[in-house]
């Protein structure tokens, strides 16, 4: 099964018994009572199936984890030096990672159930579109251990892997769990611009800007918008300072290998874009998904922050948007690159016609009277 695998095109083929540890589960219990998971409502409606895989599947008896590296072959962070560019996390540069996955593990399931002895076998498929915790079974299964960032980091690929599963009814013996190998690095905790992780191994998604930038819908916290700089989806400072990663190699998959108009796009030409510019740019990747309101709403608050007045007409732009959330982010945006007296004639024009309380409060806030 495993050589299989790899002709298939994963790194990683291990296997974990069906069930997570007590602390797994306090962990995600505790997390969710204290509201970290943010607005991920369906985390805590899942609970009990994604706490014990066998409430999601009585029938399994075996855990397959697979894993696929998905490693850059630059510096990730390179993207958030760049003034005037947006950076976009490194798992979003490529092919939406379920399409690329999914029918290799399909293919895998299959080939194990053709293969096992005795008769009707069953598979179950996941690629993250089910209440499964992956990152704790491929620790179990051994492809690596869950750092102080609470992603999984391999010895051999550093942080840079998708994970899938198949829920199997096969009794197959378990491979050896991964130990911790962080030991008193600190590297992920102490870079993370807004300070997402109040101890280790613990993550406050609330402050996240993965999660602000994909799934927070609304206007994005005063407090944060600054430190988000120009990351209009995701974040991988966390990642990309682990010193694991120095095993790491590129991605080998073609399918995964990072398109290279989305390695530091401009922030002028995607705030250009409109609704069918932005579903035809972004076809066939995950990016989509967060929809043309909340993919406005991040570029501009890279403009804000990237200190570039030839975008202040981008953002003046943005103000006859339909979406008060958008406009917020503009007024920020306007807030942050134009002088005061600029700033004032702008509201002049746009302020009074202003319905949306947030919005006004945006004004009063980016150009005083």
């Amino acid at each position: 099964m495993k050589a299989k695998a790899r002709a298939l095109g994963f790194d990683a083929c291990r296997i974990a018994a069906p069930e997570l540890t007590g602390a797994t589960r306090n962990y995600l219990e505790s997390w969710l009572a204290e509201g970290q998971h943010g607005q991920m409502a369906w985390m805590a409606e899942t609970f009990a199936r994604r706490a014990d895989p066998r409430t999601l599947w009585p029938g399994v008896r075996s855990v397959v984890m697979l894993a696929m590296n998905y490693g850059p072959k630059d510096d990730p962070l390179d993207a958030t030096r760049r003034r005037g560019a947006a950076a976009i996390s490194v798992y979003a540069r490529h092919r939406d990672y379920h399409e690329v996955i999914k029918g290799r593990l399909k293919t895998l399931a299959g080939w194990l159930v053709a293969t096992a002895e005795g008769d009707g076998a069953e598979v179950k498929v996941f690629v993250d579109t089910a209440p499964v915790m992956e990152k704790p079974l491929a620790a179990a299964a051994g492809i690596g251990w869950q750092g102080k960032h609470t992603n999984l980091v391999s010895r051999e690929f550093g942080s840079w892997l998708f994970l899938g599963a198949i829920f199997s009814d096969i009794d197959l013996p378990p491979d050896a769990p991964e130990p911790d190998h962080c030991g008193s690095c600190r590297a992920c905790l102490d870079v993370c611009p807004t300070q997402a992780f109040p101890a280790p191994y613990r993550l406050d998604a609330r402050r996240c800007i993965s999660y602000l930038t994909i799934e927070h819908k609304g206007p994005i916290a005063q407090e944060f918008r600054a430190a988000i700089g120009n990351r209009i989806y995701g974040c991988d400072d966390c990642l990309a300072v682990c010193p694991w990663n120095k095993f790491a190699s590129g991605a080998h998959e073609a399918k995964l290998v990072a398109r290279a108009d989305l390695e530091a796009p401009s922030l002028a030409e995607l705030a250009a874009l409109d609704d069918a510019g932005f579903r035809k740019r972004f076809a066939g990747g995950p990016i989509k998904r967060i929809g043309i309101e909340r993919f406005r709403r991040n570029v501009l608050i890279a403009i804000g922050n990237s200190g570039d007045r030839n975008l202040i007409q981008s953002a003046v732009a943005a103000l006859d948007s339909n979406s008060p959330v958008v406009r917020g982010a503009a007024v920020w945006a306007l807030g942050r690159i134009c002088q005061t007296d600029e700033g004032r004639v702008l509201r002049g024009q746009h302020a009074a016609r202003e319905s949306d309380a947030d919005v006004i409060a945006e004004w009063r806030l980016a150009f005083p009277a």
